[in-house]
């Protein structure tokens, strides 16, 4: 293999000395609302109806007009349900929302969200022309609209080529969460310094849940009181971090918001448990390292 060796350390879970969270916490659930761009000129990021005849149709109007829905209403469904429990997210972010649908990332902002980086457009990065410009394009837009550089980046489909991590790196990223490969954070290795991985997660990602496994709706809150439960019990040992990753266009319809509702309404009601965004989680990994 020729990535991870050179990135980073194989470290298994149950050799690792116990991990200390804010005020003796088991464990931080970070929530990331993906709020992203798609070009109508352009093949869609995602597909829900396929064309007819398996043909590519530019413009794309019921995939894009899909997209466009969550930004339009669904994304207002989310932003009231987590304001309502006092949860501030992490919003991962194409840097062109920014201008596009301003009045989403100005009520992320007003609301204290921690602004991610997430490409400019929504894209595999492997289909940029120059990556390392358009990663410094999405940090400048980000910190011209917000007044400070995103620390985190997640890669548009959490793609990455061999190079991306060092012109992160280089960009003055801190954190990624593209490797879904732990329950803690850990250190990368780059050309430009060290990155933390902060985990995210792949299975309690409504993308994979609902549009490709076309899972039905209630699943994703049994799931994510599963995975609560047993990485709670967990953390008493040791503690672990969770992600809960949304887009509006899937989890803000009409027939999916109770769901995600339920879960918050579920994890609330534990003690021991910090709701908290990837920069904070990042910040007292780089503090209190074990």
């Amino acid at each position: 293999m020729k990535l991870p060796p050179e990135r980073f350390d194989y470290s298994p879970i149950v050799d690792r000395r116990p991990w200390k969270l804010p005020k003796g916490a088991r464990i931080a659930v970070w929530t990331i609302v993906n709020v992203e761009e798609w070009d109508i000129e352009k093949p869609m990021a995602r597909q829900y109806l396929t064309a007819p005849q398996g043909v590519v149709t530019i413009p794309d109007v019921p995939n894009w007009a899909w997209h466009d829905y969550g930004m339009r209403v669904g994304f207002w469904r989310l932003f009231e349900a987590l304001t309502k429990r006092k949860i501030r997210a992490t919003t991962s972010i194409n840097a062109q929302v920014c201008q596009s649908y301003e009045p989403v990332a100005r009520a992320m902002l007003d609301a204290g969200w921690e602004f991610m980086g997430h490409g400019v457009v929504q894209g595999a990065m492997h289909n940029l022309p120059d990556q390392r410009a358009a990663i410094r394009k999405a940090v400048q837009l980000l910190r011209d609209f917000t007044g400070r550089k995103p620390k985190g980046w997640l890669g548009p489909g959490l793609s990455e080529t061999w190079e991306t991590l060092d012109f992160l790196a280089a960009e003055g990223i801190e954190y990624v969460s593209d490797w879904v490969n732990d329950d803690q954070p850990y250190e990368i290795r780059t050309r430009a310094g060290t990155l933390v991985s902060v985990p995210y997660t792949l299975e309690l990602n409504d993308i994979p849940m609902m549009v490709i496994r076309h899972r039905p709706s209630g699943e994703w809150l049994q799931r994510a009181r599963d995975q609560f439960d047993r990485l709670y019990a967990e953390g008493a040992r040791n503690p672990r971090v969770m992600a809960l990753a949304v887009h509006p266009y899937i989890s803000g319809v009409p027939h999916r918001i109770k769901y995600f509702e339920a879960v918050y309404d579920y994890i609330q009601k534990k003690k021991g448990v910090w709701l908290t965004t990837g920069e904070e989680i990042y910040e007292w990994y780089k503090a209190h390292k074990w």
